[in-house]
């Protein structure tokens, strides 16, 4: 499975984002998908993770009610919509993907895409 992030970039303090993780080369919809970030000087950290139908998603708390997941087997894409945007936001974003349910450390993926960076300004 190759997987690509896009959709980062540069928005204010409560502005939105929505990232997207497309998968190729495998059937996605069998694949649970986790997101991570990266912020600077600081190890990568699990975000949100959802699991192959779309039913059960989990997210860190500092996320929680602000960052949505959902994806669209169709289309082999996963979505992170991320409202009400905060500069401790700002990171390197990755989405990773592995067999069954979503997990929370990166060392449980197999698949991981390149990163998009999400920065936001106060």
């Amino acid at each position: 499975v190759q997987l690509q992030a896009y959709g980062g970039g540069l928005v204010q303090a409560g502005g939105s984002l929505r990232l997207s993780c497309t998968a190729s080369g495998r059937t996605f919809r069998s694949y649970a998908t986790g997101w991570f970030r990266r912020a600077p000087g600081k190890g990568r950290v699990f975000v949100a993770g959802i699991d192959e139908n779309g039913i059960s998603t989990s997210y860190r708390d500092s996320v929680k009610g602000r960052f949505t997941l959902s994806r669209d087997n169709a289309k082999n894409t996963v979505y992170l919509r991320m409202n009400s945007l905060r500069p401790e936001d700002t990171a390197v974003y990755s989405c990773a993907a592995r067999s069954g349910s979503y997990r929370y450390s990166t060392s449980e993926y197999d698949y991981w895409g390149q990163g998009t960076q999400v920065t936001v300004s106060s």
